[in-house]
């Protein structure tokens, strides 16, 4: 495999290490080193990267700011002084977090998890780990109905139980094929073998309705066809 990825560091003496790890790293495909958020964005909008070697704290523009507004989705892995941002950078979903000065075993750490992740993403998972209050619970996804939006949570619904989590939906829309669960209104997903009967615009999982929103309604019908 190859992984093509640039590193966005203010910090020459940072920028100089990172950049002789990644060329140890036969399969990682260095296409730019940037010192400042706002022209790797520039960069972005025109070149798709599989990875991002992003530091935190930058004048202008900085690292968590830049994930922010990203329109795609590629792997980050964080560089940083600061470990105060470990918790939001979950949020964001990154794939790792490190705190320099990082020695080349820690790094060869990171860039693993992005070859396992690229590995997982070409196979077709049947579970996922979200998380919940304190922990990361795994999920089969033949154990799930539907998942519902509460504000600012997603509840889970089972087979067996309820879980609460902050993952949004787009997040979940990016891990699930639709024709396994699909999106069919802003509040809801639902899992397309647990649907036990389409009412007009409604779905019944067992005891549950769910409404078919107009916007989702055509993207929902054709999974339904296709299956």
């Amino acid at each position: 495999m190859t992984c093509s990825c640039i590193i966005i560091e203010d910090e020459p003496l940072a920028m100089e290490r990172t950049k002789g790890f990644v060329e140890k790293v036969q399969w990682l495909n260095l296409k730019g080193t940037f010192t400042n958020a706002l022209d790797a964005l520039t960069f972005l909008k025109t070149n798709p990267i599989e990875l991002l070697f992003l530091d935190i704290q930058m004048d202008e523009l900085s690292g968590i700011e830049l994930l922010k507004s990203l329109q795609s989705s590629p792997q980050v892995i964080l560089t940083t002084a600061h470990d105060q941002y470990a918790l939001e950078s979950y949020d964001l979903n990154v794939t790792d977090y490190l705190l320099k000065p990082f020695t080349f075993d820690r790094f060869l750490k990171a860039v693993d998890k992005v070859a396992l992740s690229s590995s997982n993403s070409q196979e077709q998972r049947e579970f996922l780990f979200v998380k919940t209050e304190n922990r990361l619970e795994r999920i089969n996804w033949d154990d799930i109905l539907f998942i519902e939006g509460m504000r600012d949570y997603r509840r889970i619904h089972t087979i067996s139980k309820k879980i609460m989590t902050l993952q949004t939906f787009s997040e979940f829309e990016k891990v699930f094929p639709r024709e396994i669960v699909c999106r069919v209104h802003k509040s809801y997903m639902v899992a397309i073998k647990q649907i036990d009967a389409l009412e007009r615009n409604r779905i019944r999982i067992q005891e549950a309705y769910i409404p078919i929103s107009e916007s989702y309604k055509k993207d929902f019908f054709a999974v339904i066809q296709a299956g």
